[in-house]
């Protein structure tokens, strides 16, 4: 009877120091540091593409609907950086301030709305190629002059 007993009791223990090592061990890797963030570089090749489709009015429409669709909730309707989503997200970019898209070539453009940039999603395969290049001009259309 004593045998059993001592049995219960060292197979208890053994089962909570199991449990104590394993919730150690967890702890420890539930705080390792995680992954810097990816960096935002646009590729040199990516900056270096040309738009291949003109600034037209049609383009424009095409990509002035596509921007109210995937980007006024964060850049504004009118491209001021104050879309209803834009007070949860640091640097909104104001595309009516002609000095954010300075230096910004169509290729860069194309690849941060393609591939997204911080908290900005990316648009990914859901449009194709020409609605990209089309939101590109809209954006530049916004910059007042």
């Amino acid at each position: 009877m004593k045998q059993e007993t001592l049995r219960r009791v060292i197979g208890k223990r053994i089962s909570l120091a199991t449990l104590a090592i394993f919730l150690f061990v967890f702890g420890l890797w539930a705080q390792k540091p995680s992954a810097p963030p990816p960096e935002n570089k646009v590729p040199p090749e990516a900056a270096a593409k040309t738009n291949p489709v003109k600034p037209s009015e049609e383009s424009l429409a095409k990509g002035k609907k596509m921007y109210g669709l995937d980007c006024a909730m964060c850049h504004g309707k009118d491209g001021d950086g104050k879309g209803d989503m834009a007070s949860d997200i640091k640097n909104v970019t104001d595309f009516t301030n002609p000095s954010s898209l300075k230096g910004k070539t169509d290729g860069e453009l194309f690849y941060v709305i393609r591939n997204g940039k911080g908290d900005m999603p990316p648009e990914g395969d859901r449009a194709k190629d020409d609605d990209i290049w089309n939101m590109v001009n809209y954006v530049k259309s916004m910059a007042k002059k």
